[in-house]
């Protein structure tokens, strides 16, 4: 029988992965250039703007897959962090009536903590992978 916390880990580990997939895959559809130009307003390197798309493109797969899901998640960690100082604080919780606020960032950068310190084990890439070896998605301390 599968074990709640099991369950509970890969509904996050796949929405969150759809969630970052879609992001990504419309920074490159509707035309990355554009959002090197926004990076470049706002105040970042352009370039970044190609790292940012990928990560979450590819990031957003390899979760939906479970793969490397602990590495995969704290990097999405690191980019929710970084939207929501540069971009989204100025705006406030809830936005400002123009752009959205940074609520949903902080309820992705959630998602990916919990992911990043318990990995997702069920239906997991890794899982086939790295099978009967610590495969990274056990707690970072057992002595804990």
């Amino acid at each position: 029988m599968l074990k709640k916390f099991e369950v509970s880990t890969l509904i996050i580990r796949v929405m969150l992965g759809i969630t970052f997939f879609v992001h990504g895959l419309v920074k490159f559809q509707g035309g990355i250039v554009n959002i090197v130009g926004w990076f470049d307003s706002i105040g970042l390197p352009g370039f970044l703007a190609y790292g940012v798309a990928s990560i979450e493109l590819i990031g957003g797969a390899a979760l939906v897959l479970g793969f490397g899901t602990r590495i995969v998640s704290a990097l999405l960690a690191l980019l929710m962090i970084g939207a929501t100082v540069k971009v989204k604080l100025a705006v406030g919780f809830l936005g400002n009536g123009q752009m959205a606020g940074y609520e949903l960032d902080l309820a992705l950068l959630a998602m990916a903590v919990v992911l990043t310190i318990n990995g997702s084990k069920l239906f997991a890439l890794d899982q086939l992978i790295f099978k009967g070896k610590n495969d990274g998605t056990t707690s970072f301390s057992k002595a804990a």
